[in-house]
Order: C-alpha cells, then sequence, then structure tokens
C-alpha cells in the first residue's frame, strides 16, 4: 500500500499546531469540513498516510506534519450526514515554518494545489511537492 500524503488547513484561532501537539496520542478529530472535494480527499485517507498541517489567517504557513490514525467516519457535527472527519496525530513541527508566500515565489510550485486551488482546506500533495516542503521545513 502506498502511502499519500496531503495538507490540511486550519484557522489557528479554531485548532492551532500547539492544541494538536496536545492532543497527544490520542490525536484530535478533522471535522467540519463542509466542501464536497475536501470531504472525497479526507474520504481517501488512510492510516498511516502524512499530512501537513497548514495555519491559514495571518500566519499562511505549514507548522508540522500530523498522520492519519483512524479513517473517514461520519462528521458528527453535520447535521445532513453528508461529510466526514477523520482523526489525525502529531508527529513533529517543521524546524522552520514554510510561508505561503515562500512556496508562491518557487517555481516548483506553480502545479501545486495550494498555490492553484488556495480556497481548498483538504489537498492531496505530491511526493515531489512533499520533499521539497520538508527539506524547505528542515526536517
Amino acid at each position: 500500500m502506498l502511502m499519500k500524503y496531503w495538507l490540511i488547513k486550519t484557522e489557528p484561532e479554531e485548532w492551532s499546531w500547539q492544541q494538536q501537539v496536545k492532543s497527544g496520542n490520542k490525536g484530535a478529530e478533522w471535522s467540519g469540513v463542509r466542501n464536497f472535494q475536501a470531504a472525497k480527499n479526507l474520504r481517501e485517507m488512510k492510516i498511516g498516510d502524512k499530512c501537513f498541517f497548514y495555519h491559514t489567517g495571518k500566519s499562511k504557513s505549514i507548522m508540522g506534519i500530523v498522520v492519519i490514525a483512524k479513517e473517514a467516519f461520519l462528521d458528527k457535527s453535520d447535521k445532513t450526514r453528508k461529510f466526514v472527519s477523520v482523526i489525525v496525530k502529531a508527529l513533529y513541527p517543521l524546524k522552520r515554518e514554510v510561508s505561503l508566500k515562500e512556496i508562491k515565489k518557487n517555481k516548483a510550485f506553480r502545479d501545486f494545489s495550494l498555490v492553484k486551488q488556495s480556497r481548498l482546506s483538504v489537498m492531496s500533495v505530491s511526493l515531489k511537492h512533499w520533499k521539497k516542503i520538508c527539506k524547505m521545513g528542515r526536517v
């Protein structure tokens, strides 16, 4: 089974990297996604897949890396019963946050979803982009 890579976005005021780290080994439910494309991506996530943890808002930066600990299940906060959640656990912070500004400046990221579909809250990340961002973040 091939591991996939993802990027998940959060407003730091709603759920921050620090809160994610504090959730420890049990991890935290990634819920509240109400976009069909983002929800489709959540459904495709498998245990062990890795995700960049991205702060939106003022910082617009990748903060750390989380791992999928539980695959998609019904999002209890969704009254329509159409959307799903996953459980994510913090693995480690990036030694150096990688900003959207920095990513946009780099030609290697022209076809990256974060640049092309900036409103999407859950997106896949190619291995090429994953490695490049890890290098930029010094992990």
